[in-house]
């Protein structure tokens, strides 16, 4: 009974002990390639360029508004060669050369300015639209490192909780083969490496997942960036 108490708190031990040997992800931080990830982000993906397109689509608008001032104005150029009569059917003209006109619509005229001032607002929104993605963006890319580091250090335990309880079943296994612990301490031993092992599966799901997640919005492979 005594050798049953000791070896069930040794599997329980070294588990836990195992499992807790890394509880922060604070040394694994790296603010430098952190920043690097958020510029490949800012450079590469699409909704970033959206937003950027529109900056530049709303700039563009107002050279157009402040040219459509113009538009009142018409210019036309008539020739008549040899200054032949108007009448002759060949070539019914009475005048020649550069035809000036104005065609004033006052409404139309009126909106002018106010169509630049709106185009140069939307300009203005456009850029702060832009400034405010481009934080939310380097937020998400923080998010997603984060993860990605979480769920790489879980890896780490999990790899490591799955290795020590596998030594201890093994141990175990000869320990029970020479009559030294029962078949309920063995099997107990078995099921924690079983369950170590699926857990270990389940991790690497999570981890490849956070860092697909990280290479979608910077828009690289991790190992691409260095």
């Amino acid at each position: 009974m005594k050798k049953f108490f000791l070896t069930t708190i040794l599997i329980s031990g070294l588990f836990y002990v195992r499992a807790s040997a890394q509880e922060t992800i604070i040394g694994d931080m790296n603010y430098s390639l952190l920043e690097k990830y958020i510029q490949a982000a800012r450079e590469n993906y699409p909704r970033k360029k959206i937003f950027e397109a529109n900056v530049d689509k709303a700039k563009t608008a107002i050279p157009m508004a402040n040219v459509s001032y113009l538009d009142i104005l018409n210019a036309s150029y008539i020739y008549r060669p040899n200054d032949k009569a108007a009448l002759n059917p060949l070539n019914p003209y009475t005048v020649n050369g550069f035809q000036f006109g104005v065609n004033l619509n006052l409404g139309a005229f009126l909106q002018k300015p106010y169509q630049v001032k709106k185009a140069k607002a939307e300009y203005k929104v456009a850029q702060l639209e832009n400034q405010e993605y481009d934080i939310i963006l380097a937020n998400e890319v923080k998010s997603r490192y984060y993860i990605y580091l979480q769920q790489q250090n879980n890896l780490k335990i999990r790899t490591q909780a799955s290795q020590d309880n596998k030594s201890v079943a093994d141990n175990l296994k000869y320990k029970f083969a020479k009559g030294e612990v029962t078949i309920d301490v063995f099997n107990q031993a078995r099921i924690n490496a079983a369950t170590a092992d699926s857990e270990k599966l389940a991790t690497e799901v999570a981890f490849f997942k956070a860092k697909d997640a990280l290479e979608e919005i910077i828009g690289k492979k991790l190992t691409d960036i260095n």
